[in-house]
């Protein structure tokens, strides 16, 4: 059985943002089931805003042919996805566009899994479903598991983790069903 490699990150620039604090309980969990895992944080990639006008005269942006080289070095996908204005992050969705534009998309065929935390009480749920939604347009295979932390302000303790245990089993949920069907599809 191979050990599969999932690159995960967050659509969330911020860094004392509830989403990487997410994200960082479920790369344990995913380390946990058995991948190894590469954190990328996005602000070492910075991306102009995608406008094809600007592709046609400069090209692919470096950060962007770095970013596509990573994700086909993985083979799956773990991403926090905040929520704003009921929408996934334009951090999220510029990175996504942009790597979708070389001459060959790094996303088919990778499995992608999703978590959210918001303050709200819906967790970021809306900004989940429409990343899945995103992922599964690009040619992922999105694990149905899901994972959102609503009143996530209040939710971590003081070393990071998750206060309640019905969300750790969540994250522990998902990062087991990346991890297994990543895993199916490596073999």
């Amino acid at each position: 059985m191979t050990q599969p490699r999932i690159l995960a990150f967050s659509g969330s620039a911020r860094r004392e943002s509830l989403n990487r604090k997410l994200l960082a309980v479920a790369v344990e969990a995913t380390r946990a089931a058995g991948a190894e895992v590469t954190v990328l944080d996005l602000n070492e990639y910075v991306l102009p805003l995608y406008h094809g006008d600007s592709e046609d005269q400069g090209g692919l942006p470096a950060n962007a042919g770095k970013l596509i080289a990573l994700i086909t070095q993985h083979q799956g996908l773990l991403i926090a996805s905040p929520e704003y204005n009921s929408m996934f992050t334009p951090l999220l969705k510029n990175t996504i566009d942009w790597c979708t534009r070389g001459d060959d998309n790094p996303f088919t065929g990778k499995v992608a899994a999703v978590v959210s935390a918001s303050p709200g009480l819906y967790g970021g749920i809306r900004s989940a479903q429409l990343a899945r939604q995103l992922l599964l347009h690009v040619g992922c295979h999105v694990v149905p598991a899901q994972c959102s932390v609503s009143q996530a302000d209040k939710a971590f303790d003081e070393q990071g983790g998750l206060k309640e245990p019905r969300q750790q089993k969540s994250v522990q949920t998902l990062a087991a069903a990346l991890v297994r069907t990543a895993t199916r599809l490596a073999d």
